[in-house]
């Protein structure tokens, strides 16, 4: 289980920050939060230390954000269920985060709040009034519900509300507690891959105010839809623009964009015209994400990996050595970037570093080729260079397990 937007990806396309940690001690452990340390395994490599993170009882879990306190945030499957928590790793705990009344939640983006204020999306037990098959159904199962944003803080995961539609979706959080995603309105959109996807929806600010009062954002030009996926403590925000389509990625992503005062700017893309999506973003306004190169008008998938900063637009990362894809997903305030390159047809998929002015690392070749353990993907990296992303544990050729890990460099 990869429980990070590469899920989705792989999905789609096989069928068609923040400032420097604090110095408060982390919270305490809440009630029910279980330790880990008994069920760590440490592994010891080149340049990195590769811990494996306890799951919730199942065998798959993906580590999708990690913050300046080291907390590693996303998701872990449940013993005996195919059901899957959102998830905190701390030092001391693992602590599943609940639900919204439904059978499954995650924190899919990176968070970067080094306050203890986690978003992220869950199941309700609400059935979807329209039958879509909305943008958490790409991360984690609905199984026909509707799906809600959330907020989770000491111990209390709290709904987020919607633009007047029925589903809403929480990325990236700042260190004042703002909260990025999309939102659905009430307008029955055209653009819309129908019949599973009805509602427009668009980039939303949910305020840091005891009503989580929310507010729009405008999407780019004449496009009637938008998603905001990450922010910055300077109040920038990037995210995608387009028509609704199904609602994530593709076409739904014609426009990788930066909102700054409000107003969206195009970012550009790498010559393709769809999946263009902005991943993160960090302090001085260095983007990464991941956008289609020439070729892509019938939507399927071409995009690379890329970097942008004002002064360079985007700048193509590559792939690793004898892939056809990649994403960038995480950068850090030392502009250090973690993302993954996959194979053609997404068959398999291996996590990278990277940063300016070097080539893009395979970052299995820096803990070592023999451990018994493959990076598959790196979703974020904090600012002490600490990854989190997830794994597989190898038995033979196939894995047994596939839990979240957390890289500890160990210069």
């Amino acid at each position: 289980m990869r429980t990070s937007i590469t899920a989705f990806i792989a999905t789609v396309a096989l069928a068609g920050c923040g400032a420097h940690a604090q110095s408060a001690l982390p919270l305490a452990p809440q009630s029910g939060a279980a330790p880990v340390s008994a069920n760590v395994k440490t592994h010891r490599g080149a340049a990195f230390k590769i811990v494996e993170l306890a799951t919730l009882g199942g065998s798959s879990g993906g580590g999708n954000s990690i913050n300046n306190r080291a907390w590693v945030s996303g998701a872990s499957s449940l013993a005996g269920s195919s059901s899957v928590h959102a998830t905190l790793w701390r030092p001391d705990s693992i602590v599943d985060l609940g639900t919204l009344g439904g059978a499954n939640s995650g924190v899919e983006w990176p968070v970067k709040n080094d306050r203890g204020i986690i978003a992220g999306i869950s199941e309700t037990s609400t059935p979807d009034p329209l039958g879509e098959s909305w943008s958490c159904s790409a991360f984690i199962p609905t199984n026909g519900h509707t799906c809600l944003g959330f907020v989770w803080r000491d111990g209390r995961m709290t709904a987020l509300s919607t633009l007047g539609g029925n589903n809403a979706y929480a990325a990236g959080v700042d260190e004042r507690g703002q909260i990025v995603g999309w939102a659905e309105n009430a307008t029955h959109d055209p653009t819309c891959a129908q019949p599973n996807h009805v509602l427009q929806f668009e980039a939303v600010v949910w305020e840091p105010d005891a009503k989580r009062s929310i507010r729009a954002l405008p999407p780019y030009g004449n496009d009637p839809d938008g998603a905001a996926t990450a922010i910055n403590d300077n109040g920038q925000i990037v995210g995608i623009s387009g028509i609704c389509d199904q609602q994530v990625g593709r076409f739904s992503a014609r426009h990788a964009v930066m909102w700054d005062g409000g107003v969206a700017t195009d970012l550009g893309s790498l010559g393709g015209v769809a999946w263009n999506t902005p991943t993160a973003i960090n302090a001085a306004g260095q983007v990464v994400g991941f956008s289609d190169l020439r070729g892509d008008r019938n939507g399927n998938p071409k995009f690379h990996a890329f970097f942008w900063t004002q002064s360079t637009g985007m700048v193509d990362i590559g792939t690793l050595p004898g892939d056809r894809y990649s994403e960038a997903l995480g950068i850090n305030d030392r502009g250090e970037v973690v993302g993954v390159s996959y194979s053609a047809g997404f068959k398999t998929s291996r996590a990278f570093v990277w940063q300016s002015g070097s080539r893009i690392a395979d970052l299995n070749t820096l803990v070592g080729r023999n451990l018994s353990v493959k990076l598959l993907f790196a979703n974020d990296v904090n600012d002490d260079g600490n990854i989190a992303g997830g794994a597989c544990v190898t038995s033979g050729s196939t894995c047994s397990s596939t839990p979240a890990f957390k890289a500890i460099p160990l210069h």
